[in-house]
């Protein structure tokens, strides 16, 4: 599904010796590698604070307690999601409200997040899923009107732009009151091990996560918040400041491979490919596919993915089991008929792989085989 050691290929030098400069050093925990990179990915973003911690899961557990919510306040989020997005909220003793996605972009819905604000609630959680901006407008508004945070879940999405009503351009997880995101491996900017990020551009905010993040301290023994301990090691800093300056390229990469895909599949009726909502537009850079999934349609899903594992083509399933009927945030007051959309695409998603080195030979191989299953 990705080809790490490919692009480490490409970069190698630069990687090794950046990790034993920091290895010579011995400065491994917040060390100058690990503020550089934070700089570094500030003027990338155009945000005014990034915040590394050591992992995404962490960066959306810290970016709600330094909002300061309390248990029993309400959090909306998409019901298809990975379940780290949940899992935080439930953490923290606040309550999920999950409500159901859009089914062309497959991020949250608009008018399921407008039916599901109760005075309880505090907050939205829109997930950028595979690489494609939410409804950021729409969202916004709503956080407007009725006084709630909005937090954004980046981690699929790093280096993606959003383009609001107006034709302002800006980059996915600055947007809200604060953003989150992964440096998983996988991630289109991973680091060789975990590691996460918080983004934004409220002062008195970034303060009060910085504490979060060391144990609740601004200086050493003094601890003035609740906090966690959750940072960035230096080696995952460096690797991280060797690959954001290929960023671009490698955001522009997978958007090769996908029209490639997605020229490959047209006209294939069982078969429909993702959409970034804006393709008359050639230039359109707003998708960075850390996912590219399929909907395929009258057709056993399960049974093409057993097809393609039997031709040595990786693919995955993102994701088989609604977060709404998963055992841990099952609730009674959630009826199947509000996420229809939902449990819907369960049955149909299929992901195919998606990296920088994917080339031409690949997808051929990859999209015959495909073909070659749902027009049998």
């Amino acid at each position: 599904m990705v080809d790490l050691k490919g692009q480490y290929e490409k970069i190698k030098d630069k990687v090794n010796k950046s990790v034993l400069d920091v290895i010579e050093s011995t400065a491994y925990i917040n060390g100058p590698e690990v503020h550089q990179f934070q700089k570094e990915l500030e003027t990338y973003l155009g945000v005014k604070h990034v915040i590394p911690c050591a992992n995404g899961t962490d960066a959306l557990q810290i970016a709600m307690m330094g909002l300061g919510l309390q248990p029993g306040d309400e959090v909306i989020t998409a019901d298809f999601t990975f379940a780290a997005t949940v899992e935080v909220i439930a953490l923290l003793g606040l309550t999920p409200v999950l409500v159901d996605v859009d089914p062309v972009s497959f991020n949250i819905d608009v008018e399921a997040i407008k039916k599901a604000i109760t005075p309880k609630t505090k907050a939205i959680v829109p997930v950028h899923l595979f690489g494609l901006a939410a409804n950021m407008d729409a969202i916004m508004e709503i956080a407007r009107q009725h006084h709630l945070f909005v937090i954004e879940d980046n981690a699929q999405a790093i280096g993606g732009y959003y383009t609001t009503k107006t034709g302002e351009k800006l980059k996915t997880g600055t947007i809200g009151d604060v953003g989150s995101t992964s440096f998983f491996p996988s991630k289109n900017l991973g680091c060789y091990g975990d590691g996460g990020a918080i983004f934004t551009n409220n002062d008195d905010l970034a303060h009060t996560i910085r504490g979060i993040v060391n144990h609740g301290m601004y200086k050493r023994y003094h601890h003035d918040v609740v906090g966690v301990n959750s940072r960035l090691d230096s080696i995952q800093a460096t690797i991280l400041r060797a690959k954001l300056p290929h960023l671009d390229s490698y955001n522009n990469a997978r958007r090769e491979a996908a029209k490639k895909y997605t020229e490959a599949f047209s006209g294939i009726e069982n078969i429909h490919t993702p959409s970034c909502g804006c393709d008359a537009q050639p230039s359109c850079n707003c998708h960075v596919f850390h996912q590219y999934t399929l909907k395929v349609k009258n057709t056993d899903r399960d049974a093409l993915v057993q097809h393609l594992n039997q031709n040595g083509i990786p693919c995955g399933v993102y994701y088989p089991i609604p977060l709404h009927l998963q055992k841990a945030y099952a609730d009674s007051r959630y009826k199947e008929e509000d996420f229809a959309v939902t449990n819907q695409l369960v049955k149909e998603v299929i992901s195919l792989p998606m990296h920088t080195e994917l080339d031409a030979e690949q997808i051929q191989f990859i999209t015959q085989t495909v073909i070659n299953f749902v027009t049998k």
